[in-house]
């Protein structure tokens, strides 16, 4: 048996300047990347001073398709896709275009007595062209990676970052077979892109997307804890599994097409990712002429569920304006909101409101 092409190795020194000129040939977002600029502006600066002052940059891992760019792998068709070492790249691109600024408290070592701080590169290039130099002439460490497929390249991911503190989201993105893609897709989806108001920086709506899409494979909800969604993640092998996992998906973006058209841009609804595998399940269990009533619903059992909170912590006071029954039901939900990954906790929720919009359509003479 053949063995798969996968190998490591240090590429050619290249100074900062040489990378900037061909940044347009680096893929800075392949499937198995990490979601979001997680950097903030002074995490950026913090990077600079260390370069300019000498300290060591931990080493950078990069796709190299300059060797055989005919790979599975080089979707983007680019001589280079960055693998670990994203923000690392943007910071130091974001330097040169004037985006990040040495922060207020820099001092270049090699002369405490010029003060750099708050600083631009085109600053530097104006007035220390010396300091600028070292910027510009600086070499990355770069190990060159070259694979025929995307599960070694994969793999070496999440083993470059078991010591950082990934997301259950950001593993699973890059763990291999036909799910994870799947779930990337699922996530492109207008619902996601225009819809949800949760932050979306670590992940949030990768996690999401693999839950419903769970929900659809089991057909009906289920625990979505981090192990069981990366067993999910990781058991799909067999080709009646993809017939099954190909039926889930397409159910899925018939009720996020659904649920689209139910929730507003942005909704403040959705600020919760918690909350949306159960609104989920509720509309793909409607019939379609009550599908233009679900928001009108939800507005309105949370505006009692506030209610009912407020008065709950001012017991006695004479101000309770909602029966016994509903309070109860308010009550059950916040508790079941706590633990938004357990089964009971999903069935919990679904059965309360999907009771709760049965009684609001009699009411509302639906």
């Amino acid at each position: 048996m053949s063995r798969e092409i996968f190998d490591i190795r240090t590429m050619d020194a290249k100074p900062l300047t040489w990378w900037r000129s061909r940044r347009n040939k680096i893929d800075m977002a392949p499937p198995y990347q990490r979601k979001g600029r997680l950097w903030s502006q002074t995490d950026k600066g913090y990077l600079i001073d260390s370069i300019l002052n000498g300290f060591d940059i931990p080493k950078l891992y990069m796709a190299d398709f300059t060797v055989s760019e005919i790979s599975k792998l080089n979707s983007s068709r680019l001589p280079y896709a960055i693998i670990d070492g994203k923000q690392r790249f943007e910071a130091i691109f974001d330097f040169f275009d004037g985006k990040v600024v040495l922060n207020e408290d820099f001092i270049f070592k090699a002369d405490p007595s010029l003060k750099l701080g708050g600083l631009s590169y085109k600053d530097l290039v104006a007035n220390h062209y010396e300091v600028a130099e070292l910027f510009e002439t600086f070499n990355l460490t770069i190990m060159g990676v070259h694979a025929a497929s995307e599960e070694p390249i994969n793999e070496l991911f999440v083993r470059l970052n078991r010591s950082k503190p990934l997301a259950g989201a950001e593993i699973r993105n890059a763990m291999s077979g036909p799910v994870p893609e799947i779930i990337r897709r699922v996530s492109e989806h207008e619902f996601f892109t225009e819809c949800i108001a949760f932050s979306v920086k670590r992940g949030a709506e990768l996690n999401t997307a693999a839950k419903i899409l769970q929900f659809e494979y089991a057909e009906k909800p289920v625990d979505t804890k981090k192990r069981v969604l990366d067993e999910f993640v990781g058991k799909i092998e067999s080709e009646q599994d993809k017939k099954l996992l190909e039926l889930a998906t397409r159910r899925v973006n018939e009720t996020l097409d659904v649920m689209s058209e139910v929730f507003l841009p942005r909704d403040k609804l959705l600020s919760s990712a918690g909350i949306v595998p159960v609104y989920y399940w509720l509309c793909r269990m409607q019939n379609t002429d009550s599908h233009h009533l679900v928001r009108e619903f939800l507005v309105d059992f949370e505006s009692k569920r506030k209610i009912n909170r407020s008065e709950m912590s001012s017991i006695g006071s004479g101000l309770e304006s909602l029966s016994s029954e509903e309070s109860s039901r308010f009550v059950m939900y916040d508790n079941l909101n706590r633990s938004t990954n357990d089964l009971g906790s999903h069935m919990g929720r679904f059965k309360i409101l999907n009771e709760a919009f049965e009684l609001w359509k009699k009411v509302q003479g639906y």
